[in-house]
């Protein structure tokens, strides 16, 4: 219990710290604008590159787990997405946002903070993993389903660079891919650049969860009638499925395991709010999953976490 605590209770601190900033109006939207800047384009890129690098590369190309945990997302949104549809009468567009809500994962801003906490270092290659594959699947996902429901145009060739520039342009993808390079050669960091990274992504965890609860503080947008089964679609679903194709398949590593696990628990991101206001479809019920699922992920995380480190999480299939 104690080593839960050790873990929860820092988390919790830090996204309360940023909603009280925000709600006693010390830190403003063009504030926490700018935070999320750093945080996005410095901060958690510098903590995915250097992760990544300092992992032997034997460790990386593990495919069958990376396939494995893709697909899990897939189904996650699969079944997502024609549970919308089945309650919108086919609306592809918005079945597509509900998609996301209950499979993208918030694995860029919470994922740091958590799984190398309660893990170890060697936690932090399947994040970043995870996340870069999981958002590459999801982005060429998404303009093909919203292709079908009619809201997306445009030819093949500008769709497959507009898909190809998402992707490798991602910072957190980009910093994976980086990351990747470097561990192949086999080399490590200068020290003047391993220096500035570790000084970057010593702030990327902290300020991510500080930023998340300053979110958490504006209008939390609305509460439909579906987002109950799309954020335990999120919350339970996505992580059972994730755990039970693992430990079908078998052989894998137990703290990959266990960091992907805990990934799937994590609530839905709000890239899939910006998605929403893009295609314009289902705006404001995007902006309830993400804060309402960030709330609730706080008491699923922490089961989650509890059977994991408890010793009680069965992890009987793995070596």
């Amino acid at each position: 219990m104690n080593q839960i605590a050790t873990i929860i209770l820092p988390f919790l601190g830090l996204i309360a710290c940023g909603f009280g900033a925000a709600r006693l109006q010390l830190l403003t939207t063009r504030g926490v604008n700018g935070l999320m800047v750093f945080v996005a384009y410095f901060a958690l890129p510098a903590w995915f590159l250097q992760m990544v690098a300092e992992t032997p590369f034997s460790q990386l190309p593990n495919w069958s787990f990376l396939v494995t945990t893709t697909f899990a997302t897939y189904c996650a949104f699969a079944l997502a997405f024609s549970f919308g549809a089945l309650v919108n009468g086919g609306n592809v567009p918005e079945a597509t946002i509900k998609g996301l809500i209950g499979s993208y994962a918030n694995i860029g801003y919470m994922a740091p903070a958590l799984t190398v906490a309660a893990f170890g270092p060697s936690a932090a290659a399947p994040t970043a993993l995870i996340f870069m594959f999981d958002s590459a699947m999801l982005f060429i996902l998404v303009p093909l389903m919203m292709i079908l429901g009619g809201t997306e145009r445009g030819d093949a060739t500008t769709l497959a660079k507009s898909i190809a520039r998402r992707i490798l342009l991602h910072p957190l993808i980009l910093a994976t891919l980086i990351g990747i390079l470097v561990s192949l050669t086999g080399l490590p960091l200068p020290d003047a650049v391993d220096g500035f990274l570790g000084a970057l992504s010593g702030t990327a965890a902290p300020v991510a969860l500080f930023v998340i609860g300053a979110g958490l503080a504006k209008a939390w947008g609305k509460f439909s009638p579906e987002l109950p089964v799309l954020l335990t679609m999120k919350l339970l679903v996505h992580p059972i499925i994730v755990y039970l194709l693992l430990a079908w398949i078998g052989g894998f590593d137990r703290v990959w395991v266990a960091a992907a696990v805990l990934i799937a628990a994590l609530p839905p991101a709000s890239e899939v709010l910006a998605v929403a206001r893009k295609y314009k479809t289902y705006e404001a019920e995007s902006e309830g999953a993400v804060h309402y699922g960030t709330a609730a992920s706080i008491v699923t995380v922490t089961i989650v976490l509890s059977f994991q480190i408890g010793d009680t999480f069965p992890f009987g299939q793995f070596p």
